[in-house]
């Protein structure tokens, strides 16, 4: 599997959002306001978030419960992006075949790839994938404050070398912390 970077720069993320639209835009808002893998957003049906303070679902990978609030702005997204005439049941990043499965892990990379062309960021951002949602959640959260004990623990991890690593903490970062401390 290639390895893919977060996306720190806060514009960068909105121009990728400002590049997407619909179903397409709620999949990159979800992704990187819950830290959630692909395979676990995918199998999202509108019932489990429309009108909910919170989600629980079972990761697909770790099969371990993972419980947490919907922040404003998947709240707000789900709101515009989603009709209010689909039901409950159906996926919320549905497929367009015509069948009521969601779009699949493909589908989802090169959306998320042909927003980054369309906002000019292919150079800018590093290697882009699905996970890339997921490793910027992480990055912003850590940046916003978040300690790393919690951040392993959201995306259970054993070790914080594994969660630095994960949200792109680079010799640049540690330079910088350097850099700016002058007493």
């Amino acid at each position: 599997m290639n390895t893919v970077d977060p996306i720190k720069n806060t514009a960068h993320i909105n121009r990728i959002k400002n590049a997407l639209h619909g179903r397409n835009k709620l999949l990159w808002i979800v992704g990187i306001n819950s830290g959630l893998r692909i395979s676990d957003i995918l199998a999202l049906k509108v019932g489990d978030l429309r009108g909910q303070d919170n989600i629980t679902i079972t990761e697909g990978k770790t099969k371990k419960r993972k419980r947490f609030p919907l922040n404003a702005a998947i709240k707000k997204a789900v709101k515009e992006c989603v009709p209010a005439e689909v039901s409950a049941d159906e996926y919320v990043f549905k497929s367009r075949k015509g069948v009521n499965k969601p779009i699949g892990r493909v589908q989802a990379y090169t959306v998320l790839n042909d927003a980054v062309e369309r906002a000019g960021l292919t150079d800018k951002v590093g290697k882009i994938g699905t996970h890339t949602m997921r490793k910027t959640f992480g990055a912003k959260a850590y940046e916003n404050g978040t300690d790393l004990a919690m951040l392993m623990r959201i995306f259970n991890h054993s070790s914080q070398n594994e969660t630095l690593k994960y949200i792109g903490i680079q010799q640049r970062d540690i330079d910088e912390v350097y850099a700016n401390v002058c007493l």
